[in-house]
């Protein structure tokens, strides 16, 4: 029968507004950006734009369509996410799957898991890892973007507890009709394991889509920028280096501030389609992913 008692419906009532804040919080800035993207120069100039468009206009969505730099920024973003996932997870699985394994079946396995948990405790440094990505040769590449972290050693423990979760004798079975380790991982575990494929997907996916940092340090190149670096450099640069003659004939209608939240909302759209359709993938994939049997 359910706790109806004073203590126990406060302390629901409590948590649901907590929750109801926490969302508000994450809602109400995006809320914003896109009014001010969609309101006058004169009315986000004087404050008066809050939750709701003033004087409102597309002119700041008519400048960035017709801005060939935010695309080419789009284009690089899109090309490391489709890349960059296929890459870290074809990794993962890999490395996942013999560490997977007992000792019996992996001799060293122990001694490549702790080889493993010792590079999420000590790192290079940025130096190192520069000079690294520059003496391989794919500095101001999208290699550059995607290799140098296409291991998170994170993904791979929780795929490999995962793995560990699948009963030994259905593999056993496999073995017994001919069936090799790139068969059984690819027609057993895989299919097994779509929960947790598709949350680390989700992961990475939005883990590149959100990185601008490493776009500033190993793309000499600004044509070469990932989105997110792109947005960087107009959000906290002076924008007197871009303006451009059809640039100034909107400054009437739009100004720095509109043209910037436009350019922040249309980046933010690609993850707001896709992230629903996967977000039932998080909760279980976590969960079956880090406990082990």
């Amino acid at each position: 029968m359910p706790d109806r008692s004073i203590g126990r419906r406060t302390f629901a009532t409590l948590n649901g507004l907590l929750f109801v804040l926490f969302s508000l919080s994450c809602v109400v800035p995006m809320i914003h950006v896109l009014s001010v993207s969609l309101s006058a120069s004169s009315a986000v100039n004087a404050g008066e734009v809050t939750l709701w468009p003033v004087k409102a206009t597309l002119k700041s969505y008519e400048y960035i369509l017709n801005k060939s730099e935010y695309w080419t920024a789009m284009g690089v973003s899109i090309e490391r996410v489709v890349l960059g996932t296929f890459v870290s997870m074809l990794l993962t699985i890999l490395i996942a799957y013999p560490l997977s394994k007992n000792k019996a079946s992996f001799k060293h396995q122990s001694a490549f898991a702790w080889y493993l948990v010792v590079t999420m405790l000590f790192s290079g440094g940025l130096v190192p890892s520069f000079m690294i990505v520059k003496y391989t040769g794919i500095l101001d590449s999208v290699w550059a973007l995607v290799l140098p972290g296409a291991v998170s050693v994170f993904n791979v423990l929780l795929l490999s507890n995962f793995f560990r979760g699948i009963p030994k004798e259905i593999e056993e079975s496999a073995f017994m009709d001919g069936a090799g380790h790139f068969r059984i991982l690819a027609r057993l575990y895989l299919a097994l394991s779509m929960p947790i494929l598709a949350t680390l997907v989700v992961f990475i996916a939005v883990g590149h889509w959100n990185a601008w940092f490493d776009g500033l340090i190993y793309m000499n190149n600004q044509k070469n920028y990932p989105l997110q670096s792109y947005l960087q450099t107009i959000l906290v640069q002076s924008n007197s280096q871009v303006m451009t003659q059809q640039y100034a004939k909107l400054m009437s209608m739009v100004s720095d501030r509109t043209i910037k939240s436009a350019q922040v909302f249309v980046a933010s759209i690609p993850i707001l389609c896709v992230y629903p359709f996967l977000q039932k993938y998080f909760i279980s994939g976590i969960m079956l992913g880090s406990v082990k049997e």
